[in-house]
């Protein structure tokens, strides 16, 4: 049976348009969330389960969004997730992109951190909010 241990979320802006952060350097990646599960009494078979959404304003161009998710602090680390999103030249509207993601038996450690990223292929990216970034982490 499986053993719940500890559940964090990152909560950068509540609302639609209620933040302006520009992406001012392509292809690099931009913090938006970042949690620490504590791993205290876990068992075998350890998994994290990790959820979000960003909301980007986007410029009339071909743009690709990557959101990244890492095992610790720096993008360099341990990679867990990546996707890329790519929208047309019809896209007006602010972009909201979801993602879920799992890390299947990470070493356990006191406290094993998460952080997401966002990054754009293209310059006059906007992130206009919602931001958020949860996770959760169970044993048997």
């Amino acid at each position: 049976m499986s053993q719940f241990l500890d559940a964090r979320t990152s909560q950068n802006a509540s609302y639609a348009n209620s933040i302006a952060i520009p992406i001012l350097v392509i292809n690099t990646p931009q913090l938006f969330g970042q949690i620490g599960l504590l791993t205290e009494g876990a068992g075998a078979n350890p998994r994290v389960q990790l959820k979000g959404t960003v909301s980007v304003q986007l410029p009339l161009a071909l743009v690709g969004i990557t959101i990244t998710i890492v095992r610790g602090t720096l993008p360099t680390d341990p990679l867990i997730y990546s996707a890329t999103s790519t929208f047309d030249l019809s896209v007006l509207a602010p972009q909201v992109i979801t993602f879920s993601a799992n890390d299947f038996n990470p070493p356990i450690t006191p406290q094993l951190t998460y952080t997401a990223f966002i990054s754009s292929n293209l310059l006059g990216t906007i992130r206009v909010g919602p931001e958020n970034f949860d996770g959760a982490v169970y044993s048997d």
